[in-house]
């Protein structure tokens, strides 16, 4: 018997599709590749690798996190910010960029476990790779092992290229494949660097943690510290392009750490952990058109030649695709309101 839904992509849009999918009663099937729930959510003690943000007015965001028992707090932003040209580190110069935003005690991922937690754990398939997608009577979604599996609608809850990689029986009509092609994911061919420390001490010497470069590797940073351990943090996003990241992760991290010292003084010289994320590397995330956007946040949204796909029951469901807020983590649970809003009635 066909399910009532199949989601492909357990990032947070998936994730709350298939939390409103559960309290309907609906029959449902979650597939994710990877091999953990958040897709471009991901962090490491505390400390985010992905998106670390909402906004005041992100409704939806304050609302689960509330639901869910997960702690807010505002990003840390007292004490000075630093400016870095090719002459001089300037003390004072600018503000903090994102004052007056939130952030989630543990880091992101402690919202999306406490999402899954709260999911019927017989629904949700992890390391599970969708092959084909084929439309009889009801959608098949073959997956790697090779099973078929049958529902009345399917989501892709995943970033427009990685959906338009999959393959589809029939083919997507060119008025379909082409949108699908052109929409950037959000922070797709982005990197982070981010570093450890046993307490922020730059907060000791008057310092907010915000820094923007024309120097590099880091172009812009941010205090990340987590409040729930107490230790400090840094992170950056890399302003060396995508192509000419790859394949070189060691001498990215040993640029970054000389940068950290300069800016911020010897003891940051020595941190306890340093990772660098570079998105673009993520196949789940990325593909190579990907690499090359460096431009302003897109006007997202559901283009009229991806609706209504297949007599609807065929329909995409990220971040990208919400009518107001996309590219967003308030974007993904707008996308999943909405296409709640179309599939269940």
């Amino acid at each position: 018997m066909a399910l009532d839904l199949i989601i492909v992509g357990g990032g947070l849009s998936g994730l709350a599709l298939a939390r409103i999918a559960q309290s309907r009663g609906l029959s449902y099937r979650l597939f994710e590749a990877r091999e953990r729930f958040g897709g471009r959510i991901d962090g490491i003690d505390g400390v985010d690798l992905g998106p670390s943000w909402f906004w005041p007015g992100h409704s939806r965001m304050a609302v689960l996190a509330k639901k869910l028992g997960v702690e807010v707090f505002e990003q840390w932003s007292a004490g000075d910010a630093l400016y870095e040209d090719h002459s001089a580190i300037q003390r004072g110069q600018g503000f903090a960029s994102m004052a007056g935003t939130y952030r989630i005690s543990g880091g992101m991922p402690a919202l999306i476990n406490a999402l899954v937690a709260k999911l019927d754990a017989s629904c949700l398939h992890l390391g599970t790779k969708v092959q084909t997608i084929t439309r009889e009577d009801s959608v098949i979604v073959t997956t790697g092992d090779g099973k078929d599996h049958a529902a009345r609608h399917v989501v892709l809850a995943l970033p427009p290229r990685v959906a338009a990689e999959l393959a589809f029986s029939p083919s997507l009509p060119v008025a379909a494949r082409q949108p699908l092609g052109d929409i950037p994911g959000w922070m797709a061919g982005q990197a982070k660097l981010v570093a450890t420390y046993p307490t922020p001490f730059w907060r000791e010497d008057g310092l907010s943690g915000d820094a923007v470069s024309q120097v590099g590797p880091m172009v812009e940073m941010h205090d990340a510290s987590d409040p729930v351990s107490g230790k400090g943090a840094i992170f950056g996003f890399i302003g060396v392009p995508a192509l000419h990241r790859n394949g070189q992760a060691e001498a990215i991290c040993a640029a970054g750490v000389a940068q950290l010292e300069r800016m911020f003084g010897r003891k940051a010289a020595k941190p306890e952990a340093l990772i660098l994320k570079d998105w673009a590397q993520e196949p789940f995330t990325a593909t190579r058109p990907d690499w090359d956007f460096n431009g302003p946040h897109p006007s997202y949204g559901c283009p009229p030649a991806l609706r209504g796909l297949w007599d609807g029951t065929l329909t995409f469901g990220s971040t990208e695709f919400a009518a107001t807020q996309g590219g967003f983590l308030e974007g993904a649970l707008e996308r999943a309101e909405e296409v709640a809003a179309m599939l269940i009635k």
